[in-house]
């Protein structure tokens, strides 16, 4: 059976896939053990679990997750996504990577916002910073995403564009404005229309659209990140869990999908066949834009094995989330894992996530040391 044929297939098999070879099947069970006893122990109250490896689809719900489409508050695995949909203008020829931001967003001058470029919205050395120093302020007034970006546009500069490393969320909020600009379109739409769609992901949404609320996993927001209220009972009504941040949909942290989805949007960076991107588009996504010496970043992607994918692999991009979530994908071993998690990111040393995560990318580094046959 052909890659493409099997993976399509594999995606529709019911829970308890059980087609490894035994080395592969150890590693994945160990995974699967690791995300059973944190739901057991109460550490964790859902998890998901998504893995393919070549022509085999592995796929567990945990806990909560009753069910494998249940859909978790992605956070930062959104930024990928986000910048995937801003992707699809940069095609059509509607602004180049060292385009001025300011060339879209004409308010956004002075004090060197006029030499930021959007490749620096993508990878992090914009100078912007992550959150806002009114962050807490526009969440508890139930500020629109038009708030959140024209604070974006005057807040301070970290740093001198290009200098050096800061992740940041605001500047993928930037990147999202300049796509709305140029596209008329509202982002989540756009996203919807343009990243969702296309892969067929049934079962995500930047906010949460028109996503079945029984499906939808509860954060645990205590000791979560200060951003998100840390599980202050007074951030009740704009923390994770809240109507209002569910549905605000912010372009770097508010997507909701399921593990399943992740992996088919992982799959079109692994495998490109014109579904989202351009083959050429989707490879300089998941190439290192950074200049040396500061932290390698793709565009919207992490690159490495930050987030968890084989160590000894040159290529692995992928991109982890505050609310307790991980993804990576492997050229080399033609594998992805996606591990979502209820757990925040924050509390959680070691996390199940990484627990996870490492068993299966041990287990498909095994496959590769030893392919079957040897």
């Amino acid at each position: 059976m052909k890659r493409r044929t099997a993976l399509q297939t594999g995606l529709t098999l019911a829970l308890g896939t059980r087609a490894l070879a035994t080395p592969h099947k150890t590693g994945l069970e160990m995974a699967e053990q690791v995300l059973t006893r944190s739901v057991r122990s109460g550490e964790v109250e859902a998890a998901a679990l998504f893995v393919r490896h070549r022509e085999t689809v592995f796929v567990r719900s945990f806990g909560a997750a009753q069910t494998r489409d249940a859909i978790f508050l992605l956070a930062s695995i959104s930024k990928p996504i986000t910048v995937a949909a801003v992707m699809t203008l940069f095609e059509e020829n509607e602004f180049r990577l060292n385009d001025p931001v300011g060339k879209f967003i004409q308010e956004f001058s002075g004090d060197g916002r006029d030499r930021i470029t959007m490749r620096q919205l993508f990878t992090h050395n914009s100078g912007l910073p992550d959150q806002l120093p009114q962050n807490q302020r526009l969440r508890a007034g139930h500020a629109e995403l038009a708030e959140f970006v024209e604070s974006a546009i005057r807040t301070p500069l970290l740093f001198p564009p290009g200098s050096q490393y800061s992740y940041s969320s605001m500047g993928i909020l930037l990147a999202s404005e300049v796509a709305q600009r140029i596209s008329g379109e509202p982002i989540d739409s756009l996203i919807n229309q343009r990243v969702f769609q296309p892969l067929k992901m049934k079962h995500s949404a930047l906010g949460v659209g028109k996503l079945d609320p029984e499906l939808l996993m509860r954060c645990q927001v205590e000791n979560a990140a200060p951003e998100s209220g840390s599980g202050d009972a007074n951030a009740k009504d704009w923390d994770w869990n809240s109507d209002y941040w569910r549905s605000l949909g912010v372009p770097w942290g508010g997507a909701h999908g399921s593990a399943e989805d992740v992996g088919r949007f992982l799959d079109a960076f692994l495998h490109p066949q014109h579904k989202l991107l351009q083959p050429e588009t989707a490879r300089m996504m998941v190439t290192n834009h950074n200049p040396p010496g500061v932290r390698p970043r793709g565009l919207g992607f992490d690159l490495g094995s930050g987030s968890g994918g084989p160590s000894q692999s040159g290529k692995v991009f992928g991109h982890t989330g505050s609310t307790g979530t991980l993804c990576w994908a492997d050229p080399e071993s033609d594998s992805l894992c996606v591990v979502l998690t209820t757990l925040p990111a924050r509390p959680g040393q070691p996390h199940p996530r990484h627990q996870a995560s490492h068993r299966v990318a041990d287990a498909v580094s095994g496959s590769c040391r030893n392919p079957p046959g040897r």
